[in-house]
């Protein structure tokens, strides 16, 4: 069954249940969204190509075979360039906009500063993507269609696979360009982010670290990648909601100059079921945290993807 939420005509996400629920994990692609509508591509100043340079294609397409396995899955339909959920709130520019917010942004981050906030000031690479400075009705529009309704139903999820299974693992799925400079020289697969160590049990990662090297997968843990805010947001085992990032290099399984898959898209998705099985079966040993509230505080800092 396949759930998904209206914006003024098109879906903005997109959630598949399984027929039966079986494992106690759900599996998040925040960015791999690719609705680009003629209104958004109007305000750019790039072409239908080069505003592509943040998405993290495809990975929608990696993780659908995962409702099969008995978990749901929910992806972003919007593209990053448009609203990125993967930010905190208050993480905006304000020399983007033209007009008085409503709430002052929570915090300046490198981010930020970057262009890389909720709503992004350029593509990866550095390309400016607007012609001029936005309105700021636009920005509360897109918060209150786009990224609000992806985080009211990414906590409905791990709410209700919580209360199924009494442990959740999060499994935030992304995308990672070949050679991450902090990994230069050296092959790397996969990238697993914990926050070093806190945003889910130790078992959960090195479960999925050894699952993917038995396969002959190379792996790095936290670096560059330790998670962002989905991760930092709604990891908290002690309350048993183990959050993990899962970042795969594009090369694996995208033809990184045309955007589309390529031939090793089916074995990606198959190394990719085999680290999400892995941790299932982690969560599954786990003993559920007694009489405690699951609290959806946001901490502020932290790294991005």
């Amino acid at each position: 069954m396949t759930r998904a939420n209206d914006n003024g005509g098109f879906q903005v996400l997109e959630i598949i249940h399984p027929d039966r629920r079986t494992l106690p994990v759900l599996v998040s692609s925040p960015h791999s969204g690719r609705h680009y509508d003629p209104f958004f591509l109007g305000m750019t100043r790039l072409d239908s190509q080069a505003i592509r340079r943040s998405e993290d294609a495809f990975v929608d397409r990696l993780i659908a075979g995962v409702p099969a396995l008995g978990a749901p899955t929910i992806a972003a339909l919007f593209p990053r360039a448009w609203i990125d959920v993967n930010r905190e709130p208050g993480e905006l520019d304000c020399t983007m906009f033209e007009g008085r917010m409503s709430a002052a942004p929570g915090h300046n981050s490198p981010r930020v500063r970057a262009g890389l906030g909720i709503i992004p000031r350029v593509v990866a690479g550095g390309a400016e993507i607007y012609r001029s400075r936005l309105p700021v009705a636009e920005a509360e529009r897109r918060i209150a269609s786009c990224y609000a309704p992806y985080h009211a139903a990414l906590e409905h999820l791990i709410d209700e696979t919580r209360h199924l299974f009494g442990a959740v693992g999060l499994i935030d799925c992304h995308s990672m360009p070949s050679a991450p400079p902090a990994c230069a020289g050296e092959p790397v697969d996969f990238v697993l982010g914990d926050r070093f160590g806190t945003s889910c049990a130790p078992a959960v990662s090195q479960a999925a670290t050894e699952a993917l090297q038995a396969q002959g997968a190379m792996v790095r843990r936290n670096n560059p990648y330790p998670g962002g805010h989905i991760t930092r947001r709604y990891g908290r085992p002690e309350l048993g909601v183990h959050a993990i990032q899962i970042e795969v290099d594009r090369r694996l399984y995208l033809d990184q100059t045309a955007v589309e898959p390529n031939t090793g898209m089916a074995a990606t998705a198959r190394l990719l079921e085999t680290a999400i099985l892995a941790i299932a079966q982690v969560v599954h040993t786990l003993d559920p945290p007694l009489n405690r509230t699951l609290h959806k505080a946001v901490p502020a800092g932290g790294d991005s993807a």
